[in-house]
């Protein structure tokens, strides 16, 4: 029996308290108006973040355009008013000046011999459409800024929530397989599935959150984007609004939760009965019930890919989004398989356990990492190449924003897995797997990151108190669940009919 050291307890607890305070820090300092966000702007552009002189040399234009025309009693033409309301929108620190210098020109255009009230009718129509953009600005901006304590702590949330099912869907193949390899690690498996009922609780109230506009993750939850007479109105999300509605979401969610706890609890039930059987009738339990799990699986998991993830990104698609986040989760599983399972040998535990088990995990860790590359770039090239305005604009925003981690994890889950693990030796030796198995986790979290953050904040992104904290409380809480779990059983399923086969594996 497996015994939960109090080191590695008190560490699993010290990073749930660390990551509660940075969350409720991230939460308490988020802006609440949108003079805080003017705030957070001015400072932001004090400190060198923005270039000034193209946009301003354009704004000097814009800004002569609205003199002329204000003193000749002429119309503003769009190019300038769009221009003042870029600029606006890009250079938020400066609205006041622009506003002194727009109140020169209607000084100076109040001057001149002619057309008194329409010069001042047609600057006020532009000063106030250009103070209407930077209000809409702001406002956008609050929402980001606001949402990145949720964001964060989202990202965190789903990354190890599906780490378990990853876990799960692999030890679902074991079963159907009948593999003969990997029973010895059956304890190890059920163990980090265990997180899966808390991780799919919390999950779930973060959903239900989201429905009751607690924040603003899901820009089809927003109110009135699917009324026609709204000034909200998006004709693209209407569209999808018998699939993504707010009652409809959150069933589905609790149906797949459910369903996949479900078969967790009564396989792992049966696992555990198998031990102490006389016959092997809790085997062929399994072995069917697991054939049916994976079917339920492979559908489900689709889905909620499109509901979790890609319906941040309402306006965009993607026919092969599901299997691209599986790969992402199922290689983050089978490394965190191998990550236990390496511990656990450490401290004299799974003597059954050998070094062609382990190849076997790297080998898994490599193949998928390929196959997770092959999925990333079918779906980047194709859209990319095709140049579809409502598909490229997905990853045109993470290109422009997110360079470095957009370009970084591919780096991260393909370049290194290949060159660090595709010597066979190299997949035997313990620090080889955990180097590789710390990138490709590493990686696989700013993978989800970079298809959550670009949708829920925008440009407004950083790794701050509020993602570091998100991720220091759920590692320790998924600690503390999966090493709990592992002290609750012997760490060997003794009556597995292939268990003989898996202790004298070797390959």
């Amino acid at each position: 029996m497996y015994t939960f050291s109090n080191k590695l307890k008190t560490f699993a607890f010290v990073l749930m308290a660390l990551g509660l305070l940075g969350i409720a820090y991230g939460f308490l300092t988020a802006p609440k108006t949108t003079a805080d966000v003017e705030k957070i702007l001015a400072e932001s552009h004090h400190d060198g973040h923005h270039t000034a002189a193209p946009a301003h040399a354009e704004a000097v234009k814009a800004i002569e355009e609205v003199k002329d025309a204000a003193v000749h009693g002429e119309k503003v033409s769009d190019s300038a008013v769009a221009t003042l309301a870029a600029t606006v929108e890009a250079h938020a620190d400066s609205t006041a000046t622009h506003a002194d210098t727009t109140h020169a020109a209607v000084a100076h255009a109040n001057k001149a011999p002619h057309n008194d009230a329409h010069k001042a009718e047609a600057h006020h129509g532009a000063e106030a459409d250009a103070h209407k953009e930077h209000e809409a600005h702001l406002e956008h901006v609050l929402h980001q800024l606001q949402n990145k304590p949720w964001a964060a702590l989202y990202v965190a949330c789903i990354f190890f929530l599906l780490i378990s099912v990853g876990v799960l869907a692999f030890y679902a193949i074991q079963w159907a397989a009948q593999a003969g390899w990997s029973p010895v690690l059956f304890r190890v498996m059920e163990g980090i599935t265990a997180y899966l009922l808390p991780g799919s609780i919390i999950f779930l109230i973060l959903l239900v959150l989201s429905g009751m506009h607690m924040n603003h993750l899901f820009a089809w939850m927003a109110e009135g984007v699917t009324d026609p007479k709204s000034e909200h109105y998006d004709a693209i999300i209407a569209g999808k609004s018998g699939f993504l509605n707010v009652p409809f979401f959150l069933g589905r969610a609790i149906v797949f939760l459910l369903g996949w706890n479900l078969y967790r609890h009564f396989s792992r039930k049966n696992s555990l009965a198998q031990d102490n059987a006389t016959d092997d009738s809790f085997y062929k339990k399994n072995f069917k019930m697991a054939a049916g799990f994976l079917a339920f699986f492979i559908v489900t998991e689709s889905i909620s890919s499109w509901d979790w993830i890609m319906s941040v990104d309402p306006h965009w698609y993607s026919t092969l989004f599901g299997w691209y986040v599986f790969a992402s989760f199922f290689v983050s599983g089978i490394t965190t398989i191998a990550f236990v399972t390496l511990y656990l040998k450490s401290k004299g535990y799974l003597e059954f356990v050998n070094t062609s088990h382990i190849h076997d995990l790297a080998k898994f860790m490599f193949g998928i990492s390929v196959f997770w590359t092959y999925l990333w770039f079918s779906q980047f090239m194709l859209m990319w190449y095709s140049n579809i305005p409502e598909e490229v604009t997905y990853f045109v925003t993470r290109i422009e924003h997110f360079k470095l981690p957009f370009f970084g994890m591919v780096v991260m889950n393909f370049v290194l897995p290949i060159l660090i693990l595709i010597n066979t030796d190299f997949k035997r030796l313990t620090w080889v797997i955990v180097m590789a198995g710390i990138i490709i986790l590493t990686g696989h979290y700013i993978d989800f990151f970079n298809m959550i953050m670009p949708a829920t904040v925008g440009d407004q992104w950083f790794i701050g108190v509020s993602e570091i904290s998100s991720l220091l409380f759920f590692f320790g809480l998924f600690i503390f669940v999966v090493f709990t779990a592992l002290t609750k059983s012997p760490l060997l399923a003794k009556r597995n009919p292939l268990i003989e086969e898996s202790k004298h594996f070797h390959y």
